[in-house]
């Protein structure tokens, strides 16, 4: 499915104390989402309250970038954690971050994994249905952002919970139309050249060309630049600049 708009998403906030990650002014002059990471991966009280009041100014949506506990590993480590601890765990990063959101005269507006989060919950149930039930004890029936056919998106609709779907103009896919691991050659893409020309081939056709190859049909209603990527402002403002000229509308999708 193709879009005559999209939005354009980044994982901002992705820093702790005096260390910073991204470059969060710059960025959220060019999105029009902001996952805010809530303090298990990355982030602090601070460092949300400024991103959110950034945000706000910017008229750029709020989102929960909600993660396992993990800020050794920057949340990339997968870990077994209990269903009704991860909920717990979810709903109080959601609340951490609507604190800061209200405070700057806007809302968290939906939710999306983090790192192995959001990898685990593409295949795993029950990962997946604690982080709904974790968006339900927050008392906000707020969109899941994530995969196409995910087992999140699937546990969300059975809840009742809007699911927007979301593709990597940065990432490489598999021929199943998954990531491919970090871990792997080539999985994040720095060709300024190749991310644009995927970027505008999903949001206007429906298709990107996985790691092998092969031609794969993408259903995406957001499109997500990592703000760690080296380069991300300069590759974003890019990213943007030839979408607009493609005839696609960059604008929030809630």
């Amino acid at each position: 499915m193709t879009w005559a708009s999209i939005d354009l998403n980044a994982d901002l906030g992705e820093g702790f104390g005096r260390w910073r990650l991204t470059d969060d002014e710059q960025l959220l002059s060019v999105v029009t989402s902001a996952n805010v990471a809530c303090g298990f991966h990355a982030g602090d009280a601070v460092t949300m309250r400024r991103v959110c009041r950034l945000a706000a100014e910017r008229s750029v949506r709020i989102g929960a970038q909600v993660s396992y506990r993990d800020l050794a590993g920057f949340g990339r480590r997968s870990m077994d954690v209990p269903a009704d601890e991860l909920s717990a765990e979810i709903a109080y990063q959601i609340g951490a971050l609507e604190i800061f959101a209200r405070a700057a005269g806007s809302r968290v507006s939906y939710v999306k994994p983090h790192g192995a989060l959001y990898n685990r919950v593409v295949h795993d149930e029950e990962q997946a249905g604690a982080v709904v039930d974790g968006v339900l004890l927050s008392g906000e029936r707020l969109p899941l952002l994530g995969l196409p056919g995910s087992k999140l998106h699937t546990m969300a609709e059975k809840a009742g919970l809007p699911t927007i779907t979301e593709a990597f103009a940065d990432r490489a896919y598999t021929a199943d139309g998954g990531l491919l691991p970090r871990g792997e050659e080539g999985a994040v893409l720095t060709d300024p050249a190749t991310v644009v020309e995927r970027s505008v081939s999903m949001a206007r056709f429906g298709v990107m060309t996985a790691h092998c190859g092969r031609s794969v049909p993408v259903r995406a209603r957001s499109l997500c630049l990592h703000g760690d990527t080296p380069g991300a402002v300069t590759l974003a403002g890019r990213v943007r600049r030839q979408l607009e000229a493609a005839g696609v509308r960059v604008e929030p999708f809630v």
